[in-house]
């Protein structure tokens, strides 16, 4: 089994790079043995959908790109993670019965706590943030390389 596993793809903050990021990481992941359309694939799509939606509409244009980092240690644990350059960190807004958003973050938290996994967010040298889901990973049954290294930039 591989000891560490990484990917990247930096992506214009563009509603259509939230698609684009979601397939980016649900193809990693088939490469290293994780099966599109299992519940965890699903769930981790639906993990990384809400982490770029957020950044598309929350850094309010003041971070052009953002990037999807995907690290795998040890066959032991993912994680995901989506950084941007806008200082702002991340907050739980009220989530009014008839509002549409503001529930995101809510939403990332409980799906990484039913895999028993964690959220966290923590700032970059470059005075932005990085938000990132750790989850245990489940080896597949077949072997993975023993190094892969994937960096993309659109």
């Amino acid at each position: 089994m591989a000891d560490h596993l990484e990917a990247s793809v930096t992506l214009p903050s563009d509603p259509a790079s939230v698609s684009a990021a979601r397939t980016y990481v649900v193809g990693t992941l088939a490469e290293w043995g994780l099966s599109a359309g299992t519940e965890v694939s699903d769930t981790i799509r639906l993990i990384v959908s809400e982490l770029a939606t957020n950044v598309v509409q929350h850094t309010l244009g003041q971070s052009p790109t953002f990037t999807v980092d995907l690290a795998l240690d040890r066959d032991e644990r993912l994680r995901i993670g989506v950084t941007d350059s806008h200082p702002r960190f991340p907050k739980r807004l009220p989530a009014a019965v008839q509002q549409d958003n503001g529930r995101g973050m809510v939403i990332i938290r409980c799906l990484a706590a039913e895999c028993g996994g964690r959220l966290r967010v923590r700032p970059t040298r470059e005075g932005g943030k990085t938000v990132s889901v750790e989850l245990p990973w489940t080896p597949p049954a077949e072997p993975l390389p023993t190094t892969v290294r994937r960096d993309r930039r659109r």
